[in-house]
C-alpha cells in the first residue's frame, strides 16, 4: 500500500501535482469565482488557512494570471 504524502506547509499547488501530494479541494471557489462579475476580490482568512495555496492553484488551474 503506498503511504499518502499530506501536504503540511507545502504552499504551492505546482509541487503538490509533480511530488504527488494528496490533496482535495472540497470549496467550489473556482466555479464560484467564474459566476462573479467583479473586478477585485479580497480573501480575508488567518494564519496558515491557505491563502497562498488557494491562489496558487488559481494560477495553475488558469495559467500564468
Amino acid at each position: 500500500m503506498k503511504k499518502l504524502k499530506i501536504p503540511y506547509g507545502v504552499g504551492n499547488y505546482k509541487t503538490l501535482v509533480e511530488e504527488d501530494y494528496y490533496f482535495v479541494d472540497k470549496t467550489s471557489f473556482i466555479e464560484k469565482l467564474e459566476n462573479l462579475d467583479e473586478k477585485t476580490l479580497v480573501f480575508l482568512r488567518p494564519r496558515r488557512f491557505g491563502k497562498s495555496l488557494f491562489l496558487s492553484m488559481l494560477n495553475y488551474y488558469y495559467g500564468n494570471i
